[in-house]
C-alpha cells in the first residue's frame, strides 16, 4: 500500500500545482483584458480631446476647467494601466530596466535589451540581522581587529 499512497499524494500535489497554474492565467488573461479596455478608453479619450482641443481652436473660447478635468481623466487612466502592468509584472516574475523600460526577468543580473546591469534592492539592516534557517541565530557583524598604531 506503501507505493500506492505515495502514487495518490503525488498526484494530488500535481493537480494542486496544476490548479494554481491555471489560476495564474486566468488572472493573467483578466489583467490583459482590463488593460486592454484601458487603453481602447486612453484612445476614445485622446479623440474627445483633440475635438475639443479643434472646436475651441475655432471658436477662440477655451474652458481651462474642462481641459484640466479631460487632462485628469487621461492620467488617472494611464495610472491604472501602470498598476496592472506591475500587476501582471508579479504574475509572470518580470521587472522592468530602469535604462531602457523593457521588460527582464526579475532574476536577470543584466537588460537583455540595452544590456545595463540591473541593481537588486539590497537588505535591509532588520533583515539581516534576522535569524537564518540552519542556526536560528542572528548572523555575527564581522570584527575588523584593531590596528597596531607605530610607537606603541
Amino acid at each position: 500500500m506503501g507505493i500506492f499512497d505515495d502514487v495518490v499524494l503525488n498526484a494530488k500535489n500535481a493537480a494542486q500545482n496544476v490548479g494554481k497554474m491555471a489560476g495564474q492565467l486566468v488572472d493573467m488573461s483578466k489583467l490583459r483584458i482590463s488593460l486592454s479596455e484601458i487603453n481602447g478608453e486612453i484612445g476614445r479619450r485622446f479623440t474627445e480631446l483633440g475635438q475639443f482641443v479643434y472646436e475651441a481652436k475655432k471658436t477662440g473660447v477655451v474652458d481651462d476647467a474642462i481641459l484640466a478635468e479631460k487632462l485628469a481623466g487621461i492620467d488617472d487612466l494611464y495610472a491604472q494601466t501602470a498598476q496592472i502592468s506591475e500587476q501582471l509584472d508579479v504574475l509572470q516574475n518580470r521587472s522592468t530596466c530602469p535604462v531602457c523600460g523593457k521588460k527582464v526577468a526579475q532574476d536577470a543580473a543584466f537588460c537583455s535589451a540595452c544590456g545595463a546591469k540591473l541593481v537588486r534592492e539590497e537588505p535591509t539592516p532588520a533583515e539581516e540581522n534576522e535569524p537564518c534557517c540552519c542556526c536560528e541565530e542572528a548572523p555575527k557583524a564581522e570584527e575588523k581587529p584593531e590596528e597596531e598604531k607605530p610607537g606603541e
